[in-house]
């Protein structure tokens, strides 16, 4: 087995496509976000209306109306303070009727974080051009409908700056150990038995198990080690958060893992249905390319149609990069995750109940 392992290894470290789609595919895209960092291009701004806040008006009916405004509603105060930190808020607004002795009817109030330093400028100019608008609209001699009290040395929280890193390496580190899980092992299987190597294997003493775990440990093997290298540029380079260190690190590398452990399932899926090697990346395209687009790699799948979202939920890519954005910047352990575990995992069990049926030594 261990024979097996090392020979195996050292064909992947010598493949052209098992080194592009899991270490210099993945690691491009680092290098790009890491170097854009938080300078993208925001079109939209997601808010929070205070609980207490006045939405019997005109100016909370247009910035509802705004295209440039997204109104968020959270059941959780913590999960809201959460996003917030994050970033994934710009901020929170507050509609309060003014007094009698105030120039404007209505007091408009944001608060927000050091994590939305990029949005909350942005978000600004957009509500200050509601107010003129709204004003001009309804007034003629009236200076404006609402006044706008927002003081950036007050009313911005400082907090850990949540970087585009830091969504983007774990979508990253999980297309790869997708890619490899699939790619890498439906090829490597096919050729196997295509090439009568397995059939050889199976004729010698060796059991069909150490044939199957030699060539899975090698794939392990690579794979870890270009997650170690992807954790390490973007932690190194960039300034991924690794909030508790070591410790996050570990947690990080023994969810890849399981994870790798799950998508090498659906690899053998595809080498036991595949006819040739022209069927191959069809059948591996079909599971990979949704979950890379669907799965949260570069975006949160909240911006997709709200038809959409339970498909991108259902997913165990999607599960997999949130486990470890969680572990990652919000310092939780795997304990805490289980709910995503716990699917990636049934996934796994999925897959390798096909693979047993489909799977073949000739």
């Amino acid at each position: 087995m261990w024979a097996i392992t090392k020979a195996s290894l050292r064909s992947i470290t010598r493949s052209p496509s098992a080194m592009i789609f899991s270490f210099i595919f993945p690691f491009i895209f680092i290098l790009v976000f890491g170097f854009i960092g938080k300078n993208g291009i925001q079109q939209s701004y997601k808010v929070v209306i205070e609980a207490k806040a006045d939405t019997a008006n005109a100016l909370y009916q247009a910035i509802q109306q705004s295209k440039e405004i997204k109104i968020l509603h959270y059941t959780s105060a913590a999960e809201q303070q959460a996003d917030l930190e994050k970033g994934r808020i710009a901020g929170v607004l507050s509609i309060q009727k003014a007094d009698t002795s105030s120039a404007a009817p209505y007091i408009l109030q944001l608060k927000s974080t050091s994590s939305s330093n990029d949005q909350w400028p942005q978000l600004k100019r957009v509500l200050d051009d509601i107010i003129n608008q709204l004003s001009n609209s309804l007034y003629s001699h009236r200076p404006t409908f609402a006044q706008f009290q927002f003081n950036p040395e007050q009313d911005i929280a400082q907090v850990r700056e949540y970087k585009t890193i830091d969504f983007i390496l774990p979508g990253q580190l999980g297309f790869s150990l997708l890619s490899a899980g699939v790619f890498g092992v439906a090829f490597m299987f096919f050729n196997l038995r295509n090439t009568l190597v397995l059939k050889r294997f199976f004729a010698t003493p060796i059991k069909r198990t150490y044939i199957i775990l030699g060539e899975g440990i090698s794939r392990v093997i690579f794979q870890l080690t270009t997650a170690v290298v992807i954790i390490s540029v973007g932690y190194f380079f960039f300034g991924f958060t690794l909030i508790n260190g070591l410790q996050t690190f570990f947690d990080m590398m023994l969810l890849s893992f399981v994870a790798l452990l799950v998508f090498m399932g659906f690899g053998f899926i595809v080498s036991g249905i595949a006819k040739s090697d022209s069927t191959i990346p069809p059948f591996a395209n079909l599971i990979t390319l949704p979950q890379f687009l669907l799965g949260g790699t570069f975006f949160s799948i909240d911006s997709f149609p709200k038809w959409l979202q339970p498909i991108s939920r259902a997913m165990p890519l999607t599960h997999l990069n949130e486990a470890l954005r969680k572990i990652a910047f919000e310092g939780q352990h795997l304990w805490d995750v289980k709910t995503d575990m716990g699917i990636l995992l049934l996934w796994g069990v999925v897959a390798y109940a096909v693979a047993v049926k489909v799977f073949k030594w000739e």
